[in-house]
Order: structure tokens, then C-alpha cells, then sequence
């Protein structure tokens, strides 16, 4: 390990960031000095500038990603090297707001009974059913399921805090039968990790993406279905049902309520509610204007 990856490794750890944020910041700061073929602290804004670029001219990464990188270049200059850094010659790119796909409840149905092993039909019926992200999914324990109280204890989520969703009566029936249904029941994780899913840790993240994928080519949805899809589902169709969008918050644990409010702009409950203003002008009738 390099001293400035060293560095860099304390600084991000004494500010408790994930171990996701943690990763994707240092294959930045990997991928940059990479590009120049020199070692980062050598670098400055000219270099910082032209990088920018050739990810949006070359790699043809989304503005999103390109301002996650530029963050990752912050924090290793002004954390790390403890140098200064200009807003003004060293811009975040602009971001781009665009509405998640939604699947209607049947479609979430028949992407459940479209994967391929049953395996992989808990994953889905479970993200459903919570809400959760990939990560948060991935790492559930089976002392997190309660079913005295009917909830899943979500430990150290995005951010770090813990959190509680609702544990579904069927959810709960299905997660029974399916173990009874195991060769080797696990002793600590909920979903293990190995190629029989009996592993000490738990699965990758990439198992539960593979699982969305292979579930929606099989259900004829297409491949841009992803682990985050059920949870935007999970959000709009609670939010049709009636609940409000606080419970909402919690539920997904979202720091900031408008985080939460992109649900009314999926729900269909909602926008077929909402009156268009052309519905209250009085307006000539046809023949009356050829007249």
C-alpha cells in the first residue's frame, strides 16, 4: 500500500464514510493518476480538467457518475493533500433528473415467478416486500427477521443508521418454507454467500443484480430492470395504496423527505387524480368556432 493511498484510506475512515463510497472513491483517484501515468499528488486543476472531459468525451459516463468522480478528486485533494480547491475552475457537471422505470404490480408478479431458481425468486420477493437496497439486502442477518413484532431490522443502512421495515405475512411464510426447503440451513446470514448459498459471509451484491437480470430477460421486461427498480416499485405502489409519503421516508430512510417526493410523479393514483386546467375553461364548441 502506497503512502497516499494509506492517507487517504484514514481520512475517509475517520469520517465514517461507507465501505461502497470508500471503494469507489479510491478506483477514482486509481483510474486518474492511471490516466496521466503519474502519481496523483502530481496532478492538479489542468489535469483535473482534462480528466472531466475524457469522461464525458471517452468514457461516456452519465453527468451523475462524472460528479461522483469529481467528488472523489475533492476529497483526495482537500482531505487527503490538504490542498485548496476552486468551485469555479473545477466545476461539478450539471446533474440529470429522470424518473426510475416503474413496473405495474403485475409486472412485478410475473418478474418474481420469472427467476430462474428459487434462490433468486427470495431475493426479489424479498426486495419487494421491504423496500431495500442491494447492499442493505445483502447483509441482513437472520436474527434481524422479527416476527414477534413483524418487522426487519435494518443495521447500519445507508449513512450508517439502523432502521425498521415491515416483515409482509407472506414474506414471512414464503421465508419458512423455503427454509425448510435448505440442504444446510445458514447459522448467521439470511442470504450466504458461496456457489450453494451455505457460505460464513454473506452474498455479493452482484448475485442480487444477476438475479434482477436474468428474471426480467426471462419475463420479457428487458434488462434495464435492476435491484434499485423494486424499490422505487416498493415506494409507488405503497404511495397508491394510501400511505403517506413520511411512512414512506422512514420506510426507504431517506435522510430528506424531498428525496421521497419523486413518488408523486410516478404514481399513477396521483396524476390521473390531478385535474389538467384545461378541464375547467368553457370553451366554444367546434361548430360554434367554424361558424
Amino acid at each position: 500500500m502506497t503512502h497516499l493511498r494509506k492517507l487517504m484510506l484514514e481520512e475517509l475512515e475517520r469520517r465514517n464514510y461507507s465501505q461502497s463510497t470508500v471503494r469507489a472513491y479510491v478506483r477514482t483517484i486509481e483510474d486518474f493518476a492511471r490516466y496521466f501515468k503519474r502519481t496523483p499528488d502530481q496532478l492538479g486543476p489542468e489535469q483535473i480538467r482534462e480528466y472531466q472531459a475524457y469522461l464525458f468525451r471517452e468514457r461516456k459516463l452519465a453527468p451523475n457518475t462524472v460528479n461522483q468522480r469529481t467528488g472523489a478528486l475533492r476529497f483526495f485533494f482537500v482531505a487527503t493533500l490538504k490542498k485548496g480547491w476552486s468551485i469555479a475552475e473545477t466545476p461539478y457537471p450539471r446533474k440529470v433528473f429522470r424518473l426510475p422505470k416503474i413496473l405495474s404490480p403485475e409486472q412485478v408478479s410475473l418478474l418474481i415467478d420469472s427467476a430462474p431458481t428459487p434462490f433468486y425468486r427470495m431475493l426479489l420477493m424479498t426486495l419487494y416486500a421491504t423496500g431495500l437496497r442491494r447492499a442493505e439486502l445483502a447483509r441482513l442477518k437472520i436474527s434481524d427477521i422479527d416476527s414477534e413484532r413483524m418487522v426487519i431490522h435494518v443495521k447500519g443502512g445507508k449513512g450508517r443508521k439502523d432502521r425498521d421495515v415491515m416483515l409482509s405475512p407472506k414474506l414471512l411464510q414464503e421465508l419458512r418454507a423455503f427454509w425448510r426447503g435448505l440442504r444446510r440451513r445458514p447459522k448467521v446470514w439470511l442470504f450466504p454467500g458461496n456457489r450453494w448459498h451455505t457460505g460464513e459471509t454473506p452474498i455479493d451484491t452482484k448475485v442480487i443484480w444477476q438475479a434482477c437480470r436474468e428474471a426480467a430477460k426471462r419475463a420479457g421486461l428487458g434488462l434495464e430492470i435492476h435491484p434499485h427498480t423494486l424499490r422505487h416499485c416498493f415506494a409507488t405502489h405503497l404511495l397508491e395504496a394510501g400511505a403517506d409519503l413520511r411512512t414512506i421516508q422512514i420506510l426507504l430512510g431517506h435522510r430528506d423527505l424531498e428525496e421521497t417526493t419523486i413518488y408523486l410523479h410516478l404514481s399513477n393514483l396521483h396524476l390521473s387524480a390531478t385535474a389538467s386546467p384545461l378541464d375547467a375553461l368553457r370553451l366554444a364548441s367546434r361548430t360554434d368556432h367554424d361558424d
